[in-house]
């Protein structure tokens, strides 16, 4: 079990600064990751918010994309967050005709779900592995989860139209959320990420 693990941020768009800070107060060793010959430098993989076909584009030209599936698929423990949920699902729906995810997530997901950047909102979730105080969720051009395989455990989830969409999943050492937790000074959801990592 590795005391301080080293968590790698994936630094090609999106919301980086704010995860490398987040996953530092949550006691590991924080590094953006860039380069194909970091990925296996990493104990853990954080994949941030920001606009994931751009995200899926810049990791196929910075040939990071094989190293990161291989990584996955042998068990790499992985957060992402909005974008990152979208590039860790197996299946999209609304994305563009040319996009790609990582996978490693046994989760369908349905791109800018609810709605626009003017749909953003704000909402208080319950989150029971993060302890009884209500998770202060900010949802920005957010993804929701439209299915989920039989291995995937549904954290929280948002009512909308008669219908509790999930919002945050893990499935063994994988987690995601729609929403940008990296954003409040909350670093609940990065210290689960963490704990994982130490115990994978």
């Amino acid at each position: 079990m590795t005391a301080q693990p080293t968590v790698g941020v994936l630094a090609v768009q999106g919301d980086v600064r704010e995860h490398l800070r987040a996953v530092e107060a949550a006691g590991a060793i924080a590094v953006p990751l860039r380069r194909p010959a970091e990925v296996e430098a990493v104990d853990g993989l954080v994949i941030p918010g920001g606009e994931s076909t751009t995200m899926d584009k810049l990791v196929r030209i910075f040939d990071l994309r094989d190293p990161l599936v291989a990584r996955l698929r042998a068990g790499l423990p992985a957060y992402g967050s909005c974008a990152g949920m979208i590039m860790l699902a197996d299946r999209i729906l609304d994305g563009h005709r040319d996009q790609q995810t990582l996978g490693g997530l046994d989760i369908t997901v349905r791109r800018n779900a609810f709605g626009r950047q003017v749909d953003s909102f704000e909402e208080d979730l319950r989150i029971r592995e993060l302890g009884p105080e209500p998770v202060r969720a900010v949802f920005i051009r957010a993804p929701w989860v439209e299915e989920v395989g039989p291995g995937v455990h549904v954290l929280a989830s948002v009512h909308v139209a008669d219908v509790d969409h999930p919002v945050a999943v893990r499935e063994g050492n994988v987690l995601a959320t729609s929403f940008h937790p990296e954003v409040t000074g909350d670093h609940r959801f990065h210290q689960l990420f963490v704990d994982l990592v130490r115990r994978a």
